[in-house]
């Protein structure tokens, strides 16, 4: 039985979550044969548990420059892939074990769908924090969708050709860079009919921010090269417009103008009020208010300042999953 799908992991660091991510792989409905694991590393070495899976899961570990970023990890997994379908997954996902066999038939099934993800699920005992961004990762479900996240991508090694390729200039954002590529080509569908647990989700408020600024880096590169439609204008400009409404009517009280500090400070929570609300709805009864509210108390202006870090050209970064 001849190869069908090349899973594609990216790996940098932390091997434990990585660990969870090919026993999911290799607890899949789908026989071993089918399918072979490429694990693209930046490790100088890997350890006695991940060798282990090379018999399990059919694993290849190639290893990257720790300087390459992920989407040349992407890619150089791409090259070697002996599968009709990639499956691009981070190194901290754990799917269900229905995983494979849905993403092939939909794609096979769904006219005009070229891309396929699945639907995000908490894990036990998730915080508020989990709970939001899982939430907001299935604001949209069993419908197309215009951009995906790169968790968890398959489709068509042809179509991966098509769209160009991951963009190895971007440190973050490249996943809607490139999704957003592929879209031109067809549908990206986001279906309810397998699940995934993203084990490395964001768990505590502070990390979160430091995690936003970071992935805010790549905002102003990742608008280059492509037509930016009107639905992510908001994501662009909402959190200049909380963080700098904030600020200016913080100055304007300061230097005795209340007038402009009301006005500054109306056009900052009009929006926030906003995203919260639409928040809220999402989780239900899952998370309160006040969480639903920090959350974007630290998102906006943490997004504000990637994004300025990013104009600067001082774009930086430690690790990725």
């Amino acid at each position: 039985m001849s190869i069908n799908t090349s899973f594609i992991i990216p790996h940098k660091g932390r091997e434990d979550m990585l660990i969870e991510t090919l026993t999911s792989i290799a607890n899949l409905q789908t026989p071993q044969e089918q399918y072979e694991v490429i694990l693209v590393s930046q490790n100088k070495e890997i350890s006695t548990a991940l060798s282990e899976f090379k018999e399990t899961v059919n694993l290849r570990v190639v290893h990257s420059d720790d300087n390459n970023t992920i989407s040349h990890s992407r890619n150089l997994g791409a090259d070697l892939a002996a599968g009709k379908y990639l499956a691009f997954l981070d190194a901290d996902i754990s799917l269900a074990s229905n995983w494979l066999n849905v993403m092939i038939d939909t794609i096979n099934t769904r006219d005009n769908t070229v891309l396929v993800s699945a639907m995000q699920v908490n894990s036990p005992n998730a915080p508020p924090l989990e709970r939001i961004r899982t939430a907001l990762s299935n604001a949209e479900l069993d419908v197309p969708v215009n951009f995906l996240p790169g968790r968890n991508l398959f489709l068509l090694k042809s179509t991966f050709e098509a769209a160009g390729r991951f963009p190895e200039h971007l440190l973050t954002c490249e996943d809607y860079f490139f999704t957003d590529k592929v879209n031109k080509l067809g549908e990206l569908f986001y279906t309810s009919q397998t699940q995934y647990v993203h084990i490395g989700e964001d768990k505590a408020y502070l990390p979160m921010y430091k995690k936003e600024i970071w992935r805010g880096q790549s905002n102003i590169a990742s608008l280059r090269g492509r037509h930016i439609p009107l639905r992510e204008w908001p994501s662009f400009i909402v959190p200049f417009a909380f963080s700098g409404g904030l600020l200016i009517a913080v100055l304007a009280i300061i230097f005795s103008q209340p007038v402009i500090a009301m006005v500054m400070l109306l056009g900052a929570l009009l929006p926030f009020a906003a995203y919260t609300l639409r928040l809220k709805r999402l989780v239900k009864q899952q998370v309160t208010w006040w969480r639903c509210s920090l959350f974007y108390l630290l998102y906006f202006p943490a997004r504000a300042i990637g994004t300025l870090i990013g104009v600067r050209g001082a774009v930086s970064t430690s690790s990725h999953k």
